[in-house]
């Protein structure tokens, strides 16, 4: 029977109901043609392109040729070979709003605001002393918008003139008394996000204060926190609050306020105590357009895939737990979404056929109920197989911890010697015979025994045209030969790791491991056998999950059971 390992992330506040967890795989969906509708593939991992200050990075934006990173208190202009040049100090320490004008690159460091011009390459605080601060910033028609640290109050720029402030060039967005926290544009609109609604503005080219409130645009729902804000998609997204609660994620259609997080991913947030530090961002990669959005304190990532309008789980991999991905913002740059660490100066890409975090290891895992929804009749059932449908024969090439191998001579003879010897003092006794990788064999008929530690290294000086002797064989300190482990490569050999629950997910079996198949072998059965009975409450969840740096591709999963009448 068809085991359902495919869909999303749901872990619900009980997971006997629901125990379906998924980090770092996500799903695309098969229109036509396909095998199953639908298969899990592995989330990017992340190429190092270049280290950028100290860190973290709190602001990546792209003009241009050039990448603009704010690394800690300094701001760098990147070029696309990753060569930074520093540029000057911005101050806090928190996320930075950027937009720009054409020339010039407005940079909110929340209070303090900062202007690049990119064609002088000059760089300076904003001193205007009508500026009141600015925590985020966007570009509409000519003028910056941005919003005051503390107040209802929205304000714009002088026009195409980030440096210069009108003392009356600014509105307060009234349609509710909460304080505003955030605005993006969209759509050459204005968003202006408070704690608990949401108004949106347009330019109406008004003498005294361009920007006037579009009637009827209006919303309930305000922003919970001020670097949620981003959009794709055509369309707003962002982390919600209001005078009932907080902790669901919306996205706008047209000016309405719909919600898109499910009450799995509701009750994962809303543990996490302190929500206004999350952080988002968005990016698109094969179709595929992401709404990241992390929680500093909870330590956690989540993704929305608008494609598939299903939730997953970023991660990194850290002392044997997952924590929070090291992605912090993003920037498409050189063709390729680019991201800043949230912890130190790094600089990483997004690649779907990298499978580690810059080298660190990056683990996937996917739990999900054994049996298909309604099929369980709460009897007992001996679960005899579970195979995983999924592409095998993804190992690196290279060699396996576990496999041994010879070295080989500069001739191509396996470095293997024919006779043991006993005892401390090895004086091994020619003739001796070393197996070519060829054809032909070498008989020894000259060795050398010199000391290496515990050990000793035979050579053989009469079959050599330079008078040093070609290397013929390793012994250890009692004669034996030596058969070396060559150096592992990681991956050669990949393992799927099984484990399961039969407490609905409160408790976990020990692990069982399959191999995905080794380079080539893309006939491997990823298979697993005798798998025991249920018990007590005649219910399983499985899970699996991997380490390995291949390519994971699951359709699907195929359970071999038999009920009882137990």
């Amino acid at each position: 029977m068809k085991s359902p390992v495919l869909g999303s992330s749901y872990v619900v506040r009980s997971v006997n109901a629901a125990d379906n967890r998924m980090v770092n795989l996500f799903p695309e969906i098969i229109p036509e043609g396909g095998k199953e509708p639908a298969y899990l593939q592995r989330c990017p991992g992340l190429v190092l392109k270049a280290t950028i200050g100290t860190g973290p990075i709190r602001g990546v934006y792209s003009l241009g040729s050039y990448l603009y990173v704010v690394s800690g208190n300094e701001f760098y202009r990147v070029t696309t070979s990753y060569v930074a040049t520093y540029v000057g100090v911005v101050s806090g320490s928190g996320s930075v709003s950027m937009a720009d004008n054409g020339t010039q690159i407005f940079i909110a460091a929340n209070p303090d605001g900062y202007i690049y011009n990119v064609s002088t390459q000059a760089f300076a605080q904003i001193t205007d002393e009508d500026f009141p601060g600015a925590v985020t910033v966007g570009y509409l028609d000519g003028y910056f918008v941005f919003n005051e640290p503390d107040s209802q109050r929205v304000w714009v720029t002088s026009l195409l003139d980030g440096t210069s402030i009108d003392p009356l060039d600014f509105a307060s967005a009234e349609g509710s008394p909460d304080g505003l926290v955030s605005l993006i544009i969209d759509h050459r609109e204005a968003w202006l996000f408070g704690t608990n609604s949401v108004e949106v503005w347009y330019n109406s080219g008004e003498a005294d204060f361009p920007l006037s409130r579009i009637q009827g645009a209006y919303n309930e729902v305000g922003c919970i926190a001020p670097y949620s804000v981003a959009k794709m998609d055509n369309r707003v997204f962002w982390l919600g609050a209001d005078a009932r609660g907080q902790g669901i994620v919306y996205t706008a259609q047209g000016y309405q306020a719909v919600r898109i997080s499910t009450h799995a991913v509701e009750y994962a947030i809303q543990q996490y105590g302190n929500l206004s530090d999350a952080t988002a961002y968005t990016y698109q990669q094969d179709g595929h357009v992401f709404y990241v959005l992390n929680f500093t304190d909870a330590d956690t990532t989540w993704v929305y895939d608008a494609a598939t309008e299903s939730w997953h789980e970023r991660a990194a991999y850290d002392n044997g737990d997952f924590v929070r991905h090291r992605a912090n913002n993003q920037a498409r740059f050189n063709g390729k979404p680019t991201l800043g660490d949230y912890e130190n100066g790094k600089l990483y890409e997004f690649n779907l056929d990298t499978y580690s975090d810059a080298g660190d290891t990056q683990k996937w895992l996917r739990s999900w109920r054994a049996l298909p929804t309604g099929a369980n009749n709460l009897k007992r059932s001996a679960h005899h197989s579970l195979q995983i449908d999924c592409e095998s024969g993804v190992g690196l090439p290279g060699n396996d911890a576990f496999d041994t191998v010879y070295l080989l001579t500069e001739d191509g003879f396996y470095i293997r010697t024919e006779q043991s010897v006993g005892g401390v003092e090895v004086v091994p006794g020619p003739p001796w015979t070393v197996t070519s990788s060829g054809a032909t064999d070498y008989t020894v008929t000259n060795p050398v025994v010199s000391s290496i530690g515990t050990g000793y290294i035979v050579t053989d000086p009469a079959y050599s045209s330079t008078g040093i002797g070609y290397l013929i064989g390793l012994l250890n300190d009692e004669g034996y030969d030596l058969i070396l482990d060559q150096v592992a490569t990681v991956g050669a050999n990949p393992q799927m790791i099984l484990r399961w629950s039969d407490d609905g997910g409160h408790t976990w079996s020990g692990e069982r491991q399959a191999s995905m198949g080794r380079s080539g072998s893309y006939a491997t059965r990823v298979i697993y056998r005798r798998l025991g009975m249920t018990m007590k409450l005649r219910d399983r969840v499985y899970e699996i999950s991997g380490t390995d740096p291949v390519k994971v591709a699951i359709m699907g999963a195929e359970l071999e059971v038999t009920g009882t009448a137990a």
